[in-house]
């Protein structure tokens, strides 16, 4: 990874707090703009996925729809950044382990 994007700790803790004010279980309001932002709260949600499971896209946007309103956009973030794969239809998801 980009050294620009490594995190400590703290400022993992920092951005959560920020961003899932209700706790890092519930949702978030907005969307960072700034990457270092962004992964650390990509890698948080890849967390609610059971890297041992294939997902329809239903099911993605069903854990999506609990983070955030837009969470197509979640889901695009998620396939382009790399923490999930689908195959090309779109039929199935998975963790990218």
């Amino acid at each position: 990874m980009d050294k620009r994007y490594v995190a400590t700790m703290e400022e993992q803790e920092k951005v959560l707090r920020t961003f899932f004010k209700q706790g890092a279980d519930g949702p978030i309001e907005t969307f960072p703009s700034k990457e270092k932002r962004k992964l650390l709260i990509l890698q948080h949600i890849i967390t609610r996925f059971d890297q041992t499971k294939n997902y329809t896209e239903k099911e993605v946007n069903d854990v999506l729809k609990r983070i955030y309103r837009d969470f197509a956009i979640i889901r695009r973030y998620l396939i382009d950044y790399g923490f999930m794969k689908r195959n090309k239809d779109g039929s199935k998801y998975w963790v990218n382990v």
